[in-house]
């Protein structure tokens, strides 16, 4: 007997929407049930290019079980409400909504219904995130650092919800704590929203994070320290390498009695076919979602907390003089 395949529509033919529309294509348990996008060209084209169709929303809505929303941020609230209405599963793209108020209601819609609702955070399926997690469960500091060069993608929002959310679920995840504080500066260079950041969270149970963004620099790096009860560690993400010293794990370090260095590597895999897995395994296996609303509204919370923070910092900036007021059309509030 034929196990099920889910139809999945994609709303969005963008750039993320075409990386999922492919891997639903190819996936063994799913089949790609349409296309949609406002840009009725863009969306025909991605269409023939996954073997699929182009539809109208209510149309994609009528021909599916679940829909991806690779939509720009401002429309996840609004697709993703439609399509639970209609008694649809959610995969739906970082961030979950613009707002927690959305957010809840997102949340409250999929549980009425009994829906899987997805948050599309990557990284919690990345090797990467296996191995830092499997080394570190008590954090008392982490500091991360995630530059890259400019790219027009991306730009409808701030360097936070673009680029920072990424490294704040990561932190979320390992920081089982209440934020208890927030501060934060950033300024907009190239685009209508903040394009660099850097944020000092303060946890309720003392663990403090450092997190700096920027998608104007001229290379690419993303780096990350932490400070734990079980030692330290240093992780280069583009060399694919973590180094812990520790008392547990590796060989031991000389001149530093009983502690103990360990150095490994990992090959990353297909994170976006995990996640897609991981979808698919929630609705038809009844498995447990990994990135459910709550997670997916706590990084919201953390993203909204540390561009309030900017905005203040800015507004005590421009009237002690230290900055002049952004020109008109900016997006300072």
């Amino acid at each position: 007997m034929t196990p099920p395949r889910l139809r999945i529509g994609v709303a969005g033919a963008g750039h993320f929407g075409r990386f999922h529309a492919l891997k639903i294509a190819a996936s063994p348990r799913a089949m790609l049930a349409g296309i949609h996008d406002p840009d009725e060209a863009r969306a025909a084209a991605l269409a023939a290019e996954t073997g699929s169709v182009a539809r109208g929303w209510q149309d994609l809505l009528g021909s599916c079980d679940a829909v991806v929303i690779a939509a720009p941020a401002e429309a996840h609230f609004v697709l993703a409400a439609a399509a639970l209405r209609a008694g649809r599963h959610v995969l739906v793209e970082k961030p979950i909504a613009a707002t927690l108020a959305e957010a809840d209601a997102l949340d409250a819609l999929a549980r009425a219904a009994g829906l899987v609702l997805q948050v599309g955070h990557l990284l919690r399926y990345s090797a990467e995130h296996a191995a830092i997690s499997a080394r570190l469960h008590r954090p008392v500091y982490i500091e991360c650092v995630r530059i890259a060069p400019f790219k027009p993608r991306g730009t409808d929002v701030s360097v936070i919800l673009d680029l920072m959310i990424h490294d704040l679920d990561l932190v979320l995840s390992l920081v089982d704590s209440p934020i208890a504080a927030v501060e934060a500066v950033g300024a907009p260079v190239t685009s209508m929203h903040e394009d660099i950041a850097n944020a000092r969270i303060r946890f309720a149970n003392g663990c403090v994070a450092a997190i700096t963004a920027s998608r104007i620099s001229l290379k690419t790096e993303r780096r990350m320290r932490l400070f734990s009860q079980e030692g330290y560690i240093s992780v280069d993400f583009g060399a694919r390498r973590l180094m812990m010293i520790g008392r547990e794990r590796g060989v031991p370090v000389p001149g530093l009695e009983g502690a103990r260095m360990e150095e490994v590597g990992w090959t990353e895999h297909d994170m976006l076919e995990a996640e897609h897995a991981a979808f698919a395994a929630a609705i038809l296996d009844g498995a447990p979602v990994l990135v459910d609303a709550a997670a997916g509204r706590r990084a919201l919370a953390a993203a909204i907390a540390i561009t309030e923070s900017m905005r203040l910092a800015r507004a005590q900036a421009v009237q002690s003089g230290l900055i002049a007021p952004m020109a008109s059309g900016g997006n300072a509030d």
